[in-house]
């Protein structure tokens, strides 16, 4: 029998990600006269296992204690496992990465909002494309309803605009925002715009490239930043590269196999049988292997660099996990070389340290690649322990981020409660017994019991959105007390006029938090407790240490400083 915890610094030190070059100190309990000779089994990510003697360095009470050193070199993925005798145990992770690629400190302690921008604020008149709908009832609801073919066109527009943005760039600063991330702003026939028709146009509904560029200088007045949506894994039907419709004047590759595009795209039979994103023929799936996309996207003159020169902060990669490496590899050099403080952001469901998507091993944050990913872990985590008080289940995400994350990476991550791909937040906390139809949730509001709950669970929720390792980034609305399903009902526009202003002045008063106290930067974690209900945990060390505790059972949330307790949740 042996004890061993890899979460604490006298079994494993240090804890977390290592940096290479590095060592890695191991120690186990190994109770006296049950086995002799432990060794350390370890190996790099799919490599052969080497073996390493345990040393007998000490005794406490009926156990002996073995050490060894391990040391890193190269950046890599690597496990290890104890073997006594003939037994082995259970493999643990440990993350080697490259310290010298360049880290995006401007993010830290800030705050992102995530905006979509036809639904956010309109401003000046209306500029849509041919075929398109004109919705004056701001706040109605988005229409779903697909055609005859079974097709859901999203071709409806509430006006939302860049201009309406920059409008609203004082309403942002006093949320405390740092950085906007916008939805997709290239040209596209659609309102989410995920189906790019020109990577170099921005879409002329939201003001084309002259209002974008007008945000990005007010924006860089007011003291925030602006990254983009990049999806770089499919485009559409009606774009210049694909041209089903012959909207534009070259040949795409749907209209000759002599199109500068054509290899772009994988045709079982040109034209009309083609891969498409998750079979939505509508997205045309990209090759992004051929060399001809890469250099189109990654290259000098590419559009990473282009809209970098122009002053953009940083990609948000739609479903990285489709982009291979050697596309995604000259992408983050490309940004970095334009400007070294980019920041890459890959969209991530799962632990994206150890990662395997389409049966390869990713490597994303060994160094070259992402700087943060969205955190949908912490996200389910958080919900859970505010609505069921499932401690423990947040205690052990917060574990696995600490341990596998590399340190730059984890006080960068873009923790959400909510996105454009979710159900709004509010309902999520508020409701047990969801609608199983669209239709039935186009109607589904919470009740005034389920609604009094639900905003005193994301007074919680947001709490430790703010406070633990990471950067929140709030999805638009959220802070006004917008409810809604997933797509489209949680794309429903900004209830201006109606906002819940109480939401609005907590979430103002997290900002503040955040500003006030570096520790939330990026202090170090350290679990308190974590049982019935009870969540408490440090921020920080030395001339600063934060405490935070938030009871489930109470409804409570505070955080204390030097022993002095500041605003709790009620």
């Amino acid at each position: 029998m042996y004890i061993f915890d890899p979460f604490d610094p006298y079994f494993r030190f240090p804890n977390g990600a290592i940096k290479t070059p590095g060592t890695l100190r191991l120690r186990l309990k190994l109770r006296r006269g049950e086995a002799q000779n432990p060794c350390l089994r370890y190996w790099q990510d799919y490599s052969e296992a080497r073996e390493l003697p345990m040393e007998l360095t000490g005794v406490v009470g009926a156990y002996d204690i073995y050490e060894c050193v391990l040391n890193f070199d190269t950046p890599g993925l690597y496990w290890y496992q104890f073997q006594i005798g003939a037994e082995l145990g259970k493999s643990f992770q440990v993350t080697a990465y490259d310290p010298a690629y360049p880290r995006p400190n401007w993010i830290d302690g800030g705050v992102i909002y995530h905006l979509f921008v036809d639904r956010f604020h309109r401003a000046g008149e209306p500029h849509l494309r041919p075929g398109t709908i004109y919705r004056e009832d701001w706040g109605g609801t988005p229409y779903y309803q697909p055609d005859e073919q079974g097709i859901v066109h999203n071709n409806d527009f509430f006006g939302g605009n860049l201009y309406g943005v920059i409008e609203k760039l004082p309403y942002l600063k006093r949320l405390g925002v740092s950085c906007i991330y916008l939805s997709p702003v290239f040209e596209a026939q659609s309102n989410h715009k995920y189906d790019t028709g020109d990577f170099m146009q921005i879409d002329p509904g939201f003001g084309g490239n002259e209002a974008f560029e007008a945000l990005l200088r007010a924006a860089k007045e007011a003291g925030i930043r602006v990254i983009l949506d990049g999806v770089f894994n499919h485009v559409g039907v009606d774009s210049r590269y694909f041209n089903k419709y012959g909207t534009y004047p070259e040949q795409g590759a749907y209209q000759s196999q002599d199109s500068p595009y054509y290899n772009w795209f994988h045709f079982k039979e040109w034209p009309n049988s083609y891969e498409a994103w998750w079979g939505i023929e509508l997205l045309p799936a990209i090759n992004e292997a051929d060399e001809s996309y890469i250099d189109f996207i990654c290259g000098t003159e590419g559009v990473i660099a282009h809209w970098t020169k122009k002053g953009v902060a940083g990609w948000r990669l739609d479903v990285v996990d489709e982009l291979p490496d050697v596309f995604l590899d000259p992408l983050c050099q490309a940004a970095k070389r334009e400007n070294p403080e980019a920041i890459i952001v890959g969209e991530v469901w799962e632990d994206a340290s150890n990662k395997i998507a389409y049966s390869t091993r990713r490597r994303y944050f060994l160094g070259g690649q992402l700087d943060s990913v969205t955190n949908y872990p912490l996200k389910d985590a958080i919900i859970a322990f505010v609505k069921e008080g499932d401690a423990p289940r947040l205690a052990g995400v917060m574990a696995t981020l600490w341990q596998n994350y590399p340190p730059p990476v984890l006080h960068a991550l873009m923790n959400v409660l909510g996105t454009h791909d979710t159900m709004r937040i509010l309902t999520a906390l508020g409701g047990d017994h969801f609608p199983a139809t669209r239709q039935e949730m186009e109607h589904y509001r919470l009740d005034e019991t389920q609604l009094k709950t639900a905003k005193q669970r994301l007074k919680l929720a947001s709490l430790l959105q703010f406070t633990l390792p990471g950067v929140p980034c709030v999805y638009y609305g959220d802070e006004a007390g917008m409810e809604g399903g997933a797509d489209p009902f949680c794309r429903r526009c900004y209830p201006w006029g109606q906002e819940d202003q109480e939401l609005i002045d907590w979430y103002v008063y997290l900002a503040v938090l955040r500003q006030k106290h570096p520790a939330l930067t990026n202090g170090s974690y350290e679990l308190v407790r974590a049982h019935d209900g009870l969540f408490a945990f440090t921020r920080g060390e030395g001339d600063e240490q934060l405490l935070i505790e938030i009871n489930t059972k109470t409804g409570n949330g505070a955080v204390f400083s030097g022993g002095t307790k500041h605003e709790p949740t009620r």
